[in-house]
């Protein structure tokens, strides 16, 4: 709330105003008296509705996970292409030729195979 009202005083002071074309808060406005009441409220308004969206998505979400559901994208590398992908690299296959073979990502194959990964490995070994 501070800060809006020091947007506005800031805004006000280079001569900018809010103005309401059309409604019932027709008119224009000023950091000062009324207006800075309206600035107020507008920003009380704001926060609550930013609070009520943040409750209801924590609840959303929440309510997806007790059945045991999880968002975001779907991972394609399931448990038996995974374990094709290990069994390939033991075979000393380079990440790219996983990849293409398997039909994913070069960035899936060092996702999932972090051996494969040279910025995981211990200093001093090479994949």
């Amino acid at each position: 709330m501070k800060e809006v009202l020091t947007i506005a005083d800031s805004l006000h002071d280079q001569g900018v105003g809010l103005r309401i074309l059309t409604g019932t808060l027709t008119g224009t406005y000023n950091p000062t008296g009324e207006g800075k009441l309206f600035f107020v409220m507008m920003a009380a308004f704001a926060e609550l509705e930013r609070d009520m969206i943040h409750q209801r998505t924590v609840a959303g979400l929440a309510a997806a996970r007790a059945p045991g559901r999880t968002g975001g994208r779907p991972t394609v590398m399931d448990t038996d292409t995974l374990a094709v992908a290990r069994a390939r690299q033991a075979k000393g296959e380079s990440p790219t030729q996983i990849a293409k073979a398997l039909g994913v990502s070069r960035a899936s194959i060092y996702r999932h195979l972090p051996a494969s990964n040279p910025r995981t490995l211990p200093p001093g070994q090479n994949p």
